[in-house]
């Protein structure tokens, strides 16, 4: 139940927010660049510490790294809720990702200790799983109803759940500690990379790209990626071991989790500013048009195993990257009248993606790469996965803030639509898999990997 709790509020906190957007705006002041950062602060430091977070989980313990992080975790959150600026709520917001790095893989070790049987850790698996997929479910409509009364109580409802959380967690069996290498260069290349990179898309969409801070956080970028590759060829414990992902079926997977969530994740953030900007929407309303697409996810993914047995992997990795295609293209063309339930439907298009894309990806790595590499490979997966939204986030904030928001809007859409078919053409590269695995040991196989997470 800890575990559960644990997602929950990593999930509620990455959803929850876009729908207050607007509210935020009004509130503190700001431009568009400053809303991405609210949405991009939070993902990016998920994303740039994910990686070694088992590594340090290892070190202290996983009952320890869950408290400490669930701790950091409430404090953030009530700092955010209490943010009298733009800038001191962008500063939480780190905090907030951060402290959800730390627990993520430390909350799958959890369920590692406390269901050492296969069969029982699959279906705590299963379970820990629904906690993230009924927050992305609830998110965007209970970020809508709270921010009717004020967007601070998006924050503020952590602090009871965090509670909640570690008093299951103080119930939990003592973790043992473990001597865990630690790649100190890719982590420290692997942030200047990926801080200089949103930093340099984020802040062009208002200085513009020949600006000078802007050049100097992308060529901070570039100098950050290349010392990032080098380092992964030279240490001897490096958290993405290049020659791991020379196979087609190991780095195809990488880059679509990374496509995936541009349209995945950049959509929520266009869609709830064009619904209470242009259509003059409340928080709740613009929660209930995204409900169909959430609940469409949530419905199906137990499914997909059962989908992907009978048509394929291939087949249905792009078939739901074909339905992003047509969702994506179609919204691009909406107008300021365009009725609400049309907008929902075609947003069900981009929602039928997620069940349909990423559990077959993830089953897809994970069974071409080596078992006892299984940890790694889940999290650069999991990593590329959150830079995708970030850019997607910080590209689509750019286009937005540059010129009238429709056009805008249009161009990001469309952006997002042409990299899911690329996407799409490039999955049909994948090879069939040797075996398929049931629920049950699907659920156990990503349970411990996440676990292992960087170790």
């Amino acid at each position: 139940m800890a575990a559960t709790l644990v997602f929950f509020v990593i999930t509620l906190d990455a959803v929850i927010v876009n729908v207050a957007l607007p509210r935020i705006r009004t509130d503190l002041g700001g431009g568009i660049a400053g809303l991405q950062w609210v949405v991009d602060g939070y993902t990016l430091m998920f994303a740039a510490l994910l990686l070694s977070s088992g590594s340090l989980a290892d070190r202290v313990g996983a009952k320890k790294a869950v408290a400490y992080g669930m701790v950091l975790f409430v404090v953030a959150s009530a700092g955010c809720c209490a943010a009298p600026t733009l800038g001191l709520l962008v500063a939480a917001r780190f905090v907030q990702g951060a402290a959800a790095a730390a627990m993520m893989p430390a909350s799958m070790a959890l369920l590692g200790h406390a269901f050492p049987n296969p069969v029982m850790r699959a279906r705590a698996v299963a379970v820990w799983a629904m906690g993230g997929a009924i927050a992305s479910s609830a998110g965007p409509v209970l970020g809508g109803l709270l921010s009717l009364a004020s967007w601070r109580l998006i924050f503020l409802v952590n602090v009871p759940v965090g509670a909640l959380a570690l008093l299951l967690i103080a119930r939990t069996a003592t973790t043992s500690r473990q001597r865990a290498p630690f790649d100190w260069i890719g982590q420290l290349t692997g942030v200047l990379a990926m801080g200089g990179l949103t930093f340099g898309v984020i802040e062009a969409g208002d200085r513009g790209f020949t600006s000078p801070p802007v050049l100097v956080a992308l060529g901070t970028a570039v100098v950050g990626i290349v010392a990032f590759l080098l380092s992964q060829t030279r240490v001897d414990h490096p958290m993405v071991p290049v020659a791991l992902f020379r196979a087609r079926n190991a780095a195809t997977p990488v880059v679509i989790g990374f496509t995936f969530m541009v349209g995945y994740y950049g959509l929520p953030f266009v869609m709830s500013l064009y619904l209470q900007q242009v259509r003059g929407l409340s928080p709740l309303g613009t929660g209930v048009v995204f409900l169909p697409m959430m609940l469409i996810g949530l419905v199906l993914t137990p499914f997909a195993p059962r989908i992907v047995q009978r048509l394929g992997g291939k087949t249905v990795i792009v078939t739901g990257l074909v339905s992003m295609v047509l969702g994506l293209a179609l919204l691009a063309f909406i107008g300021v009248t365009t009725p609400l339930p049309v907008l929902a439907a075609l947003m069900v298009l981009v929602g039928l993606a997620g069940p349909l894309v990423m559990p077959p990806t993830t089953a897809i790595l994970l069974d071409s790469v080596p078992a006892d590499r299984g940890g790694v490979a889940s999290g650069v997966f999991n990593t590329s996965r959150q830079v995708g939204g970030a850019l997607a986030v910080a590209v689509f904030g750019a286009l937005l803030g540059h010129g009238a928001f429709m056009p805008g809007m249009r161009a990001s859409l469309l952006l997002a639509a042409a990299v899911a078919l690329l996407t799409a053409a490039a999955a049909t590269v994948l090879r069939p898999v040797h075996h398929l695995e049931t629920d049950a040991s699907l659920a156990a196989h990503q349970g411990a990997d996440l676990a292992r997470t960087a170790a």
